[in-house]
C-alpha cells in the first residue's frame, strides 16, 4: 500500500474516532414519527450550570453537519422571546426535519428530512435557554429569575462544560446565532465568550463570529421604525398614523402620554405541531428529556420565568465586537412587524462604519432575495424579501443560501 494512501486511511479514522468520541449516553437513535435514517450523527441532554442537586439543568440538541462535520463550522442557534424554546427553529425553521401534522389532529406528526436544513452546511446546537424556558429546568424555581447578564454568563458556563464533552469540535470555527430576542443574547454572550478568551477560560472555543436575525438591539432604534414601518407597508390607514405621529411627536418607543398610548394600541389592533410532539413521552424518551412528571409540558414561550433586560442597548456590543474582528451578519425579513428591518438598517448604519459594499440585490435561485450593505469591520446588514420575523420559516431556500456563503466567506 503506497504511503499517501496509507495517511489517507489513517487520517479517515482518527476523525472516525474523534466524532465518536461524544457522550454515548447524549446519542439519538430515533425519533418518533421519523421512519428513515438519519443523514448525521444527533445528540441531546442536559447540561448542568451548577453542581448542586437543585442547580440549572440547560437542555440541547446537537446536529452534525450532514457534510464534514469534523471540518464545518458549529453554531449555537438561540431563539428569543424571553422565554422562547430554540425546538421554535429546530420545527419551524431550519432544523433537520419537516414537521407534517398528524392525521387525525393531535396525534404524533410525520418528520421528513429538510433539503434546506443549515446541517447540510454546518454542526448547529439548538439550547433552550435560560433554565425554565423549554426543556430546560431547575428544581428551585428561584432560578427561574433572571436577566441578560446572568443568561449571558449561565450560557457561557454551558458551551465550556458542552465543550469539554464533545472536544473534538474544539477546533472548528464556532459563531453564535439567533433570532428575535436573541439580538440580547447573541452580542451578550459573545462578549462574555470574548472576555473568557482574553482572561484564559479553557476550553479554548474558537469563536469567529455572529448572526441575527430580526433582533431587538435598541430600545429607541427599535421602536421608533415600528409605526412609520406600519405605515409604510400599508398595515395602518393614512389617518391612523397622522393620528400617531401628532399625538407622540415622533416617539414611539417611549410614549409620554395616556393619548399616544391610546394612538399605539390602535396600531397592535402556530405552534401545536411542536407542542403535540414534544409533550409526547416517547419523544422525550428518545432525545434525553425529562418527562413532563418532572419539568411539566414543553411550551414554545413559557411565561414561568421572571426576566429583566438589564444589559441595556445591544449598539456598544456589536461595536466592541465588530471592531475586534469578530464578524457578523444582521439579517431581517422585510415584511416583520414585531422587529422591522428599518430600524436594524438604521442601527447598523448608525455605527458609522465605512461601507464597502454599496446597497445591492443579492440572489438565490437567480432570483433578487434581498438587499445587501457591507461595512468596514466584518460587517453586514441583509435584507430577505417577503420573509417575516422568523426568516427560515418564511423563506428557507434563501436563508439556506445567505447562511452557507456567510459561513464559508463567500459573497452573498
Amino acid at each position: 500500500m503506497g504511503k499517501g494512501l496509507l495517511m489517507l486511511l489513517v487520517w479517515k479514522c482518527v476523525l472516525v474516532v474523534a466524532i465518536e468520541a461524544a457522550p454515548e449516553g447524549s446519542i439519538v437513535t430515533h425519533l418518533p414519527g421519523f421512519t428513515s435514517v438519519f443523514p448525521s450523527k444527533h445528540y441531546s441532554g442536559y447540561i448542568k450550570i451548577d453542581q448542586i442537586e437543585s442547580g440549572k439543568r440547560l437542555f440541547y440538541y446537537f446536529v452534525t453537519s450532514e457534510r464534514s462535520p469534523a471540518e464545518d463550522p458549529v453554531v449555537l442557534w438561540l431563539n428569543g422571546g424571553p422565554g422562547c424554546s430554540s425546538f421554535d427553529a429546530f420545527v419551524y425553521e431550519h432544523g433537520p426535519f419537516n414537521f407534517e401534522e398528524g392525521k387525525p389532529k393531535g396525534t404524533l406528526p410525520t418528520l421528513h428530512l429538510n433539503p434546506y436544513s443549515w446541517s447540510k452546511v454546518s454542526n448547529i446546537i439548538y439550547l433552550d435557554s435560560p433554565a425554565g424556558v423549554g426543556l430546560s429546568y431547575s428544581s428551585n424555581k428561584d432560578n427561574y429569575i433572571t436577566g441578560d447578564i446572568q443568561t449571558a454568563s449561565d450560557t457561557h458556563n454551558f458551551l465550556l462544560k458542552w465543550f469539554k464533552e464533545f472536544p473534538e469540535f474544539l477546533k472548528n470555527p464556532f459563531y453564535i446565532a439567533g433570532e428575535s430576542f436573541a439580538g440580547i443574547y447573541v452580542p451578550t454572550l459573545a462578549s462574555q465568550l470574548v472576555k473568557g478568551l482574553k482572561s484564559g477560560v479553557v476550553p479554548v472555543i474558537n469563536l469567529k463570529g455572529y448572526m441575527v436575525g430580526n433582533g431587538v438591539t435598541d430600545q429607541k432604534f427599535d421602536g421608533n421604525a415600528l409605526v412609520p414601518f406600519a405605515y409604510g407597508m400599508a398595515l395602518i390607514s393614512d389617518a391612523i398614523f397622522k393620528e400617531a405621529e401628532a399625538s407622540c411627536g415622533g416617539n414611539y418607543y417611549s410614549p409620554q402620554t395616556s393619548e399616544c398610548f391610546d394612538k399605539l394600541d390602535r396600531v397592535d389592533q402556530n405552534d401545536e405541531v411542536a407542542t403535540t410532539w414534544l409533550n409526547d413521552e416517547s419523544v422525550r424518551m428518545a432525545i434525553h428529556a425529562e418527562p413532563q412528571s418532572v419539568i411539566g409540558p414543553w411550551e414554545l414561550c413559557t411565561h414561568r420565568i421572571s426576566y429583566s433586560h438589564n444589559a441595556g442597548s445591544m449598539i456598544p456590543y456589536h461595536r466592541n465586537l465588530t471592531s475586534q474582528g469578530y464578524k457578523a451578519l444582521i439579517f431581517s425579513g422585510d415584511h416583520d412587524m414585531c422587529v422591522p428591518y428599518t430600524g436594524s438598517q438604521a442601527w447598523t448604519s448608525s455605527l458609522g462604519y465605512k461601507i464597502v459594499d454599496e446597497w445591492r440585490p443579492w440572489f438565490s435561485n437567480s432570483q433578487v432575495s434581498g438587499y445587501l450593505q457591507g461595512y468596514e469591520h466584518n460587517l453586514t446588514f441583509i435584507t430577505i424579501k417577503g420573509a417575516g420575523h422568523t426568516v427560515p420559516e418564511y423563506k428557507p431556500r434563501e436563508a439556506l443560501d445567505f447562511y452557507s456563503r456567510w459561513l464559508e466567506g463567500n459573497p452573498i
